[in-house]
């Protein structure tokens, strides 16, 4: 029997998985005799690298603290790092190196993606003081087009060259932070395990997938489930649990009275219309412990007021509450949106469940929101529920969650597929903007996007995108490309903006 601090411990560490980096640092060992002292100068550099790294990066940094200086140097860091299952490796080009040393170490981890650093320890040399001694201490450069040109020929795989300083260097280090945030969220897609519940919404024709492409593409796994698992725990779903839930549901969540959509807005939601969801929500929890899920893509259409069709209409809070711990659940079994909004979370983003709704021509923005999922962390104050009579398109009725999206910068993401099948990445960047949204128990926001709303779904719908993306606070295009490069996808954005690091 599942505890109810075992769920709670379960669902609140859904994103404590670290990514393995590995780190090392290249030299030329003949230097050293010719050069007293410069050997350890670079080793201070190496350390404050190695140091900076570790204090300012949440993952497992994984560092050989000797330089690959010459070939025994460089096959004994292979050989340490063979074994680690690494996600990315760092190479810190410290002064001048042969290009062979990189290649003799890579050669045991060949697949590992790698990110060379040209970190110079100055801003600039003194010219009229200016010593070989310090020009080598500061040659970090001069081998970097040889190392790239040396992989390249061995058939491996460069994701990046950062160039900048090692010392007061915000954007280079921004660059190195983002790569190590690339790297874990790529490692967690790695061990995703995603429940596939119920069957496709009829006639959504970009909904279809195959679930085999997503083990095989992201090394995750796609567990197919059935009604009657959640069935059997939403039935085992004690009455302390219930209220207990009514309770946490009461405190997220605001409650106002009924909106100016008579037809859809029967009244004010009131405690006895929670107790269906409240069940569902802990049957919900209970499933993705048990199976161990770190999301979820599911729908059912039911009939005629019988239980599954019930089941799936009383699933929307449960599904915005654990999508905001970081287990996304899609809707409309959109496989490909669940895998989207998994990035967006783990890039720090939210990554809401939403799709377009009514241009505004007189404003030139458009309505962006979706009747859930939801990720509360991108909410604008409190979310709140409605009691809806009918579910728009679905069957069944009950509380649905809305509220407005954080104003400020959004990132849209969708995840496709092409004729050949293969995943694609669509991006956008807008504005979340301040002003009023329907209450219609949906989530919405105001979506301003460049150079204009006409201008912009045009460009976004002749890349082919379903018609769900994850919706993600802050500008994050940058990052989701690094993603599609480290794992090798397609990637458009189709509002790209010129960005500094």
């Amino acid at each position: 029997m599942l505890k109810q601090e075992d769920i709670e411990d379960y669902l609140n560490n859904a994103r404590a998985r670290k990514a393995n980096i590995g780190a090392f640092a290249m030299g030329h060992k003949v230097y050293w005799p010719q050069f007293p002292g410069l050997e350890e100068k670079i080793y201070k550099h190496i350390n404050y690298f190695f140091t900076k790294l570790k204090k300012e990066t949440n993952a497992n940094i994984i560092t050989h603290g000797k330089m690959s200086e010459d070939y025994k140097s460089a096959y004994d860091a292979g050989i340490f790092f063979s074994d680690k299952k690494l996600d990315l490796i760092f190479i810190l080009v410290a002064t001048y190196t042969p290009s062979a040393w990189a290649v003799t170490v890579l050669n045991h981890i060949k697949e590992v993606p790698v990110v060379l650093l040209c970190l110079q320890p100055s801003p600039g040399l003194d010219y009229e003081k200016g010593t070989i001694h310090r020009q080598l201490e500061n040659d970090n450069t001069t081998s970097l087009p040889e190392i790239n040109n040396a992989l390249i020929r061995s058939d491996m795989k460069t994701l990046d060259v950062v160039v900048g300083m090692l010392y007061d260097d915000e954007r280079a280090w921004n660059k190195i932070k983002t790569w190590v945030e690339v790297a874990t969220v790529c490692h967690r897609l790695k061990h995703d395990h995603i429940g596939y519940m119920g069957h496709a919404y009829e006639g959504m024709l970009d909904m279809n997938s195959d679930p085999t492409m997503f083990d095989g593409r992201f090394g995750m796994h796609v567990e197919h489930i059935s009604m009657e698992d959640l069935e059997t725990f939403i039935d085992d779903a004690k009455e302390i649990e219930i209220k207990y839930k009514i309770e946490t549901i009461k405190n997220i969540f605001g409650m106002p009275e009924s909106g100016s959509d008579t037809h859809t807005v029967a009244r004010k939601v009131l405690s006895e219309d929670l107790e269906w969801p409240a069940r569902v929500a802990v049957g919900m929890e209970k499933l993705i412990v048990d199976k161990g899920l770190t999301g979820l893509a599911y729908y059912y259409r039911g009939l005629n007021a019988n239980k599954f069709e019930r089941m799936h209409a009383g699933m929307i809070i449960g599904n915005s509450l654990i999508t905001s711990k970081g287990i996304a659940i899609a809707g409309e079994l959109d496989l490909k949106n669940c895998v989207a909004m998994l990035i967006t979370d783990r890039l720090g983003a939210g990554g809401s469940f939403t799709e377009f709704h009514p241009i505004d021509f007189r404003e030139d923005f458009l309505l962006v929101g979706h009747d859930g999922p939801h990720h509360l962390e991108i909410a604008e104050g409190k979310p709140v529920l409605r009691n809806l009579k009918v579910l728009h398109g679905k069957r069944g009725f009950g509380p649905s969650v809305e509220y407005k999206v954080k104003v400020g910068p959004i990132t849209c993401f969708a995840l496709t597929q092409d004729f050949n099948g293969k995943f694609k990445f669509v991006l956008a960047e807008g504005e979340s903007l301040a002003g009023p949204i329907p209450a219609t128990g949906n989530t919405n926001t105001r979506g301003k996007f460049k150079p204009d709303v006409r201008s912009f779904l045009e460009k976004w719908t002749m890349e082919g995108p379903t018609h769900h993306f994850s919706l993600g606070l802050g500008n994050i295009a940058h990052k989701i490309e690094l993603v599609a490069k480290y794992l090798n996808i397609n990637c458009v954005n189709t509002t790209p903006i010129k960005r500094l690091w």
